[in-house]
């Protein structure tokens, strides 16, 4: 079977916000036993990354409100026909835990981190080209070269206290992604739009393309329209629309 590539465009606030972290997790859980001290670098950065996020929101409010909601979506189709009950109640379970941590954690997400003299010098520096040499941060060149194990250590500790919250998004973006099924699409000289029903909002669209493609999709829309663009590169660098009809997948998730 053809391998496709899927670009996703989520069209809430709320949505976007969950899959950047979602983007930054898995950056860091990608670096974390990294050998090198280059891969602690980069775990380091996510980390950052993911507490700035936290510093702009009320992500646990904006998390707990999903969970409820989508509890409530998945409850009410307890009684509908075809439904796999079993499953259901082990997704039910699964957000009945999960809630359960949520209103376990106390205070501001990630306030200890934000205290922390060691990770503040480092966000301090991040944004500065080349502002973390071992000239500038020299107790940050010093936990470099710590024994790996002791460094994976520290970052586990560190990125704990987020672990309800990527659990709960991990879940919650599972059933925006699995809430339907894709279906065939030609965009004609590589264009496609599409109006959305506003009393039953999209949360995030989601084109699948060939991997062999010589083209991408680019994605833009709100809460009554979208359209995909299918762009190709020329030699300079500069990416035009493609003049060919495009046959894709498209999936609108409506969770």
């Amino acid at each position: 079977m053809q391998a496709n590539v899927i670009y996703e465009q989520p069209l809430n606030e709320r949505v976007r916000t969950f899959l950047r972290l979602e983007y930054l997790f898995k950056e860091f859980f990608a670096r974390l036993e990294g050998a090198s001290l280059w891969d602690s670098r980069n775990a380091l950065v996510s980390l950052l990354d993911i507490l700035t996020i936290f510093n702009r929101a009320d992500l646990k409010t904006e998390v707990m409100k999903e969970l409820e909601r989508q509890m409530g979506a998945l409850a009410a189709l307890e009684n509908a026909p075809g439904v796999d009950r079993a499953r259901l109640v082990e997704l039910l379970d699964e957000f009945d835990m999960l809630v359960d941590r949520m209103h376990g954690m106390h205070g501001q997400v990630g306030q200890e981190l934000r205290q922390n003299e060691f990770l503040n010098n480092i966000k301090q520096r991040v944004s500065i080209p080349g502002g973390t040499c071992d000239f500038d941060l020299p107790g940050y060149h010093f936990w470099l070269q710590r024994p790996l194990p002791k460094r994976i250590a520290d970052l586990h500790n560190w990125i704990t206290v987020f672990e309800p919250i990527r659990l709960s998004i991990s879940l919650i973006l599972r059933l925006v992604r699995g809430s339907a099924n894709p279906v065939s699409e030609i965009a004609h000289g590589g264009f496609f739009q599409k109006m959305l029903d506003a009393t039953c909002p999209c949360q995030l669209v989601r084109v699948a393309v060939a991997a062999d493609a010589p083209y991408y999709a680019e994605v833009s829309g709100g809460r009554h329209r979208f359209t995909v663009r299918f762009m190709e590169f020329l030699p300079d660098g500069h990416a035009v629309q493609t003049t060919q009809d495009v046959h894709f997948e498209l999936t609108c998730c409506l969770i």
